[in-house]
């Protein structure tokens, strides 16, 4: 009888079998291709105006869909935190996106728990093994190097951890400590592209003025790479080429406090 796996039968698969579907609903309705820098840079002006006008509401929408992107693991994730900083700035953008972030691998992080973590866990191979005695040995410090290496897929993090039985508190701060780095570089490069749009939509405007005297004007809008601000880029472009070295210094330095 399937219910006799484990308390809860059949009914523990229910939020894995809707997180499927709606997962599927999304890929569907082509949610995700709504995750790109052209459609933001085609919408700037009015989701600035938006969010000027309604702030908190427009911050906690963003938030609600980054959750969804996670807990669906839709392609985009990395856009969606450059857009958090292209409309909201670094700070609020990139606070936001980290308590989003942290929400959406719980949610996932509970349903595969609830659902598959024992079944799975009992067919894990020799490489999901191998990493059961790095969590065994200490789950905070290997939590916080899996999501600080750049080279662990993130969705790849939100799973494997429930299937080895990991402590919910212990996976809520590595996550939450653990993607600070990277979300902050994103988003601070995001809020630079933002200062990059807002001035190709000026220019686009103006050029839009013009067209009325001379109608073979052709205005088209792209993003130009030279009205990017270099100070924000280096200062962007530093912080992830540390975070790229992490694997390198993690290396030397992990196998001490794992031990």
């Amino acid at each position: 009888m399937a219910s006799a796996d484990k308390p809860g039968g059949l009914a523990r698969y229910l939020p894995l079998a809707a997180m499927i579907a709606a997962a599927l609903l999304g890929y569907a309705m082509g949610w995700h291709r709504y995750l790109s820098l052209e459609h933001l840079a085609a919408h700037y002006d009015h989701l600035r105006a938006t969010i000027a006008a309604n702030f908190w509401a427009s911050l906690l929408l963003y938030m609600l869909i980054y959750i969804a992107v996670i807990a669906l693991s839709l392609p985009g994730g990395a856009i969606a935190t450059l857009a958090g900083g292209v409309l909201f700035g670094w700070l609020w953008g990139g606070s936001a996106t980290v308590i989003a972030a942290t929400i959406g691998a719980s949610i996932v992080f509970w349903i595969v728990q609830t659902s598959l973590g024992r079944l799975l866990a009992e067919r894990a191979g020799p490489w999901l093994q191998r990493l059961k005695a790095g969590f065994e040995q200490n789950a905070l410090s290997y939590m916080l190097f899996l999501r600080l290496v750049p080279a662990f897929p993130f969705f790849v993090v939100n799973v494997v951890p429930a299937l080895l039985g990991v402590r919910f508190p212990t996976y809520l701060i590595g996550t939450l400590v653990g993607i600070l780095p990277a979300t902050y570089a994103f988003s601070y490069f995001g809020s630079g592209l933002g200062l990059a749009i807002g001035a190709q939509h000026e220019a686009h405007l103006a050029c839009l003025a013009r067209q009325a005297n001379e109608p073979t004007l052709e205005c088209g809008f792209g993003i130009d790479t030279s009205a990017l601000p270099l100070g924000r880029l280096t200062i962007a472009f530093a912080a992830l080429a540390l975070i790229a070295l992490l694997p390198i210094v993690l290396k030397r330095w992990w196998p001490g406090k794992a031990g």
